[in-house]
């Protein structure tokens, strides 16, 4: 697949599809593993980097990740094509930015990926839009058996599989959902969650993970600790925190609604008409306003303009998409002005198609 193309399609997480996808854009599971002859990519030099990398490759093509696939060798793709990926979330960033051999394996779906020496030999990940979490943990299971059958894994008998960071040790298991938090945001009540999260050992990162600040209210919820719980303990530790955070959010934009709807409504309205309308634009403002319009559909004050229309250009006027849809290199400033542009297409082209309205 070339991943010009792949600029045009949407993946698996951006959907808006499955259950409370009003709230929850996606639910992800990671698994980390290593290869036991190796040692841990932190002590790998160039040579062996290259040797782990043939040895998963060699591996994979009989593995089933249910559909088409591609393989990509990262260290040989431009810096652009390397944040083309991270914005898709096929890979990390600290993929992207790594050295020596590696890899990414993934479906045409994006609903499966494997990362080849990142922080550990192979990281496998499975995505589903909306609240699922028990498919990703059956899929990403499924899987996992398969590769362990033809990939000997490091597996401790006391502490489970090895892991390059001890906090990844035991099941290597990392469970998280992707958040649509704008009520909790602007009333400040985000932060309460936030604290009672911490409490109970869950994380909260941004909208690419650790490491990356929030945009456009998405918020991260995963486990931190992956040692001494079995995988379908940390999956309920989420399952049940999540329903609750998505109940605060739905009541908090119903009491907005319902406390000053010409002030939420306006707020909408001109972040619905900013959109349509400016010049320029940075990512950041894109992101915000674009937060505001995808409330604004759920609340239904924006009649027809589809959810999965608002994912997608959250994604799609990211700084590496929007140059691989231009397909040509653009600074700062050029890239402002064409997601001005971009932005002006596709929603005049979805008002037009379909009588989109403010209600």
């Amino acid at each position: 697949m070339e991943l010009n193309d792949l600029a045009q399609r949407r993946g698996e997480w951006l959907r808006g599809t499955g259950a409370e996808s009003d709230i929850v854009l996606s639910s992800r599971i990671r698994l980390a593993r290593n290869l036991v002859q190796f040692p841990f990519i932190n002590r790998a030099d160039d040579t062996v980097r290259a040797e782990i990398e043939r040895t998963v490759r060699s591996q994979l093509t009989d593995v089933s990740l249910g559909g088409p696939r591609t393989y990509l060798e990262v260290d040989h793709l431009e810096r652009l094509d390397r944040q083309f990926l991270v914005e898709r979330q096929l890979i990390s960033r600290e993929l992207a930015d790594s050295h020596g051999a590696r890899a990414v394996y993934f479906t045409d779906e994006e609903n499966v990926s494997l990362m080849v020496n990142e922080e550990d030999h192979l990281r496998m990940q499975v995505f589903h839009s909306g609240f699922d979490l028990d498919a990703c943990w059956q899929q990403i299971s499924r899987l996992d058996d398969q590769l362990e059958d033809c990939l000997p894994f490091s597996y401790s008998q006391e502490l489970g599989y090895l892991t390059a960071c001890p906090t990844n040790a035991g099941t290597g298991i990392r469970v998280s959902v992707l958040l649509h938090l704008p009520g909790l945001v602007m009333t400040g009540e985000v932060k309460k969650v936030f604290t009672a999260l911490q409490k109970i050992n869950l994380a909260v990162r941004g909208l690419y993970g650790e490491g990356t600040q929030a945009m456009g209210d998405f918020y991260q919820i995963s486990n931190q600790i992956t040692l001494g719980k079995a995988e379908e303990k940390l999956i309920r530790s989420i399952k049940d925190v999540v329903p609750n955070i998505i109940a605060y959010e739905r009541r908090v934009r119903k009491a907005l609604v319902e406390e000053n709807r010409a002030a939420i409504h306006d707020k909408i309205a001109r972040a619905y008409g900013t959109l349509r309308s400016a010049q320029a634009i940075s990512s950041q403002e894109t992101m915000d306003l674009l937060s505001s319009v995808r409330m604004g559909v759920n609340l239904g004050f924006i009649d027809d303009l589809p959810l999965a229309t608002v994912n997608e250009l959250f994604l799609q006027i990211q700084p590496a998409h929007l140059q691989k849809l231009r397909k040509t290199v653009l600074d700062s400033g050029d890239r402002n002005a064409a997601r001005a542009a971009y932005l002006r297409r596709r929603l005049t082209d979805a008002s037009s198609a379909s009588d989109t309205t403010l209600g």
